[in-house]
């Protein structure tokens, strides 16, 4: 077997960050919203179970959760994950659409009740009441918190290296080990380079959407 290279190794190791990372936001963004409605919901066992979900998950560490994701199916239903990244990719994802669900209910609660009202006396129907006076308020209003919880999943990536996943930080202390000190401060050169491009591209669209003096 040939050895691998450091810049090689930490390569492939930023890759599996990267593909923990959009498919964590491709998943999670539309399941907060889902999350977010059933928590909202009259229907109070719906609300309630939505919340309660919502309070454990952001209650207890992602390591956990971690974990949790990856050794219950076989140690309760004898079903074994089948493999280390599907087990990141749930966890992370039910993670992180806890934390997105909030978000989105903060922005729209947060939207005066009189907006409706003003649509309703306009002869708007509730759908496009929503989509077209109170989503676009709320997608303005949400956008900084979003983007702190985007960068935080950047870096949360890291922690798949718990489950056995060869992420870039697991990548760069094996080579630590053989005594090269440099693959692993080239981590954070990967970490701030990607968060740099996230950064300006959320300084991007708030400039874009400020359409609104909130």
């Amino acid at each position: 077997m040939m050895a691998t290279s450091p810049m090689e190794s930490l390569s492939s190791g930023f890759i599996i960050n990267i593909e923990l990372f959009f498919i964590t936001l491709l998943l999670a963004l539309p399941l907060g919203l889902v999350i977010t409605f059933c928590s909202m919901s009259k229907f109070k066992p719906l609300k309630w179970l939505s919340r309660t979900f919502v309070w454990i998950i952001r209650g207890t560490p992602l390591m956990l959760q971690l974990f949790v994701v990856l050794y219950a199916p076989g140690l309760l239903f004898s079903m074994p994950m089948s493999s280390r990244f599907t087990a990141a990719i749930i966890a992370f994802v039910i993670n992180y659409a806890a934390y997105f669900s909030e978000i989105y209910r903060g922005g729209i609660e947060s939207v005066s009740r009189g907006q409706y009202e003003a649509g309703q006396v306009l002869g708007m129907t509730k759908t496009q009441i929503f989509f077209k006076i109170i989503l676009l308020q709320v997608i303005k209003r949400i956008i900084p918190p979003m983007s702190n919880e985007v960068i935080t999943l950047t870096k949360d990536t890291a922690l798949a290296r718990i489950i056995g996943l060869a992420e870039i930080i697991m990548c760069a202390e094996r080579f630590t080990k053989q005594g090269l000190i440099w693959p692993l401060f080239s981590t954070a050169v990967f970490f701030l380079v990607f968060n740099g491009i996230l950064t300006l591209l959320f300084g991007w669209i708030e400039k874009k959407m400020d359409y609104f003096r909130v």
